[in-house]
């Protein structure tokens, strides 16, 4: 079996060290003087927030952003967010008490929190029918009688969306398209049938649908037009089923670009989104998690080695896919810029790799613990700081924390 690295870097070489904002190098700085070599997130709340105001200002007033919890769930970074999202998309309890702890409303109002997840257990289900979620996104028949039966004892009727995998989206661009089997949703076929019983079951208020059909979308154009086409399906939908529709979700989706990629234009989709016809009292709620946070945070890690090995050099860190699985897992070239550190003990000696191109990789006993592969550096030593800028999403919540039982990586505000 062969082992999944992340590509070759090659031949692009280590963004400069003052690529990094000053007020983090000197938070890392002041890391280095602790006991133990340093392996810590430092996130900059203030990044995230005003990417969630570009967003929200861009969007008609029938529009609503919702962050994805499950991008960054640092509980600084999500109160950071709150006065500039409408609410909270969530997958668990734990996310569920962080949204509702970071925006408080009325208590006659619904909390601005909607759930998603294929197998939500009855715990989670009923922590969401006490706190008075504003929607449920239901992912099957069985999974609306569990809620219906749930609220019916709480003496309430839950708010749910059904949420739909479509047969086909006509929709060109960086779309992962419907009509696939997946765990996710009703397959578009079965949906008169499910909402026929869902009309049906005494502890439901059937609010509309949640369609999540778009991954890492980089083109404004097609997102705006898949957006239409989850408004135009739903209200059709609605229409043919005696739906009173007020909710329509399309989920997350926006991209965030890497080296050599044109930005996601935020501008251009929010004047193509108000081009659509929304009916009125219908809110349209997107989901963004890794779009709002990727750059509001940077991992660093101590090069505790720096080796080499039949003409290769390996810079060695305390951390790696434990801490950070991004660059294996996605496939994806991540680059770094390396800060120098000058504490060194007196004596003793400092490996060095110099203007040459090497391989970044981690603590952990397996050769799949490769962070970055074949990058140009000007000077790294044992004892410097790699730093992985965009790692404020999808990083310390996607990692491998106990593998080998390492300490996990720390977490710091700015």
């Amino acid at each position: 079996m062969s082992i999944q690295l992340p590509p070759s870097a090659a031949p692009r070489s280590a963004y400069p060290a003052d690529v990094l904002p000053d007020a983090l190098c000197r938070r890392l700085l002041e890391l280095t003087r602790a006991e133990v070599p340093v392996s810590a997130y430092v996130y900059d709340g203030e990044v995230a927030a005003e990417r969630a105001r570009e967003l929200r200002s861009a969007l008609p007033e029938w529009a609503a952003v919702y962050y994805a919890v499950k991008a960054n769930s640092f509980p600084g970074v999500v109160e950071a967010l709150a006065p500039h999202v409408d609410g909270f998309e969530v997958a668990s309890r734990a996310e569920l008490e962080l949204a509702v702890h970071a925006k408080a409303v009325a208590a006659s109002t619904p909390v601005p929190v909607v759930a998603a997840g294929p197998a939500k257990s009855l715990p989670v289900l009923t922590a969401l029918v006490r706190a008075g979620v504003e929607a449920i996104n239901a992912e099957s028949l069985l999974e609306l009688h569990r809620i219906s039966r749930i609220a019916v004892a709480e003496g309430v009727r839950a708010r749910v969306a059904l949420r739909v995998n479509p047969a086909t989206i006509p929709v060109t661009g960086s779309l992962n398209m419907g009509g696939v089997p997946s765990q996710f949703g009703v397959a578009e076929p079965d949906v008169p049938d499910v909402l026929r019983e869902a009309m049906r079951l005494p502890g439901l208020d059937m609010a509309g649908f949640h369609i999540h059909a778009a991954s890492n979308n980089l083109d404004a154009e097609s997102h705006a037009a898949y957006l239409r086409w989850c408004v135009e399906w739903s209200t059709r939908t609605a229409r043919r089923n005696g739906i009173d529709l007020r909710h329509v979700d399309i989920g997350g989706g926006i991209g965030v670009a890497f080296e050599g990629e044109k930005p996601f234009d935020v501008a251009r989709f929010g004047e193509l989104a108000g081009q659509v016809d929304v009916p009125a009292q219908v809110k349209v709620v997107l989901e963004p998690g890794r779009f709002l946070v990727a750059d509001c945070g940077w991992y660093a890690a101590e090069v505790t080695d720096v080796k080499q090995s039949y003409g290769e050099q390996f810079l060695v860190l305390r951390g790696g896919i434990n801490h950070f699985q991004l660059p294996t897992s996605w496939d994806i070239v991540h680059n770094i810029a390396v800060l120098p550190v000058e504490n060194w003990p007196e004596g003793c000696p400092r490996p060095a790799a110099e203007n040459s191109r090497v391989t970044v990789v981690g603590e952990l006993c397996t050769p799949e613990d490769t962070l970055l592969r074949d990058v140009l550096v000007d000077r790294a030593r044992a004892g410097d700081l790699v730093v992985f800028p965009c790692a404020g999403s999808y990083g310390w919540e996607f990692a491998m924390h106990r593998f080998l039982g390492h300490p996990p990586a720390e977490r710091h505000l700015l």
